[in-house]
């Protein structure tokens, strides 16, 4: 017998008609602000193609400048999230330990990194380390802010998706003889991974998102070169190209999360299909675990 809830009733032929009719007056509304925007731009001369055509014309400079600073931008969102994720799940296995000199410890690094603004770690690598002998210029002090910051919000997601694996499947793989490691990496990790992995990946975007916060210690990302660029042409032309360039760094930033979110959707398709293959097939134990072996009956 199955049995299934739900949150709210299902709507009757007048509900559904009330949700019809408020869509379509919601997307009215929606195309009229749209119309107005347009209609505000092309008063001030903002949808002249002559304007927008800097945006591709290599004579200017603007597209390689652009691709530098896109460039500039994966690559350290590139070692922010590979740094913040490795030290993530470290953090977050370290928080479950069952030994406190490592739980405690682990917590209080958590929550402090956790606590403290990404801007104010940013600076803190730039300004204090060169004081101590690290001199790792804005590059290094980006990467690592938000390798500090985003690592304690990923530790905090990576132990709510092992803790949220049921309880039975922990108990009965430490009754087979597996050591907690085991337990960790081979039985919760994996399905702990497809249900976080939307959250996960909607940090890794906000990651994405937050190096352009190297604006304020001179690494050239894209809003810093976005911004770089309008004053040279404010200079040479007075303020004709200030809204293209930065509409192109915004499309810029909107394609790439939304490349990003798609590759999530992707590999969580991927992983859903290949667990359920896996749950149709017969899968052997480690030969140390097999029969309880391997060191005996190991406890949570």
């Amino acid at each position: 017998m199955t049995t299934s809830s739900v949150l709210f009733d299902v709507p009757g032929p007048r509900a559904r008609r009330r949700h019809r009719i408020g869509s379509l007056i919601g997307g009215l509304v929606v195309l009229a602000l749209i119309g107005v925007a347009l209609w505000r731009l092309g008063a001030n001369g903002q949808l002249d193609p002559a304007r927008w055509s800097v945006l591709f014309d290599p004579n200017s400079g603007v597209p390689q400048a652009l691709g530098t600073a896109l460039v500039n931008t994966l690559k350290v969102a590139a070692v922010g999230m590979v740094g913040a994720t490795v030290l993530g799940a470290l953090l977050a296995f370290g928080r479950l330990s069952d030994h406190a000199w490592v739980r405690v410890p682990v917590t209080a690094v958590i929550e402090f990194f956790r606590a403290v603004p990404l801007l104010i770690l940013i600076l803190f690598c730039l300004l204090y380390l060169p004081t101590i002998g690290l001199r790792i210029g804005a590059f290094g002090a980006l990467a690592l802010g938000l390798t500090l910051y985003n690592m304690a919000v990923l530790a905090e997601i990576f132990r709510a998706g092992l803790l949220s694996v049921d309880r039975g499947q922990r108990e009965a793989a430490f009754a087979i003889g597996m050591r907690k490691w085991q337990v960790m990496t081979v039985v919760l990790l994996p399905q702990a991974v497809r249900r976080m992995l939307p959250v996960l990946i909607a940090q890794l975007v906000v990651l994405l998102k937050d190096s352009s916060l190297g604006f304020i210690v001179g690494y050239f990302e894209l809003l810093r070169q976005a911004r770089s660029l309008v004053e040279f042409f404010n200079f040479r032309f007075g303020d004709l190209y200030t809204f293209q360039l930065y509409v192109a760094a915004a499309v810029i930033y909107i394609v790439v999360n939304v490349l990003l979110s798609t590759l999530a959707r992707y590999v969580e398709r991927r992983t859903r299909r290949n667990m359920k293959t896996a749950a149709t097939e017969d899968v052997e134990l480690p030969a140390d675990v097999q029969m309880g072996g391997g060191g005996g009956i190991a406890t949570p």
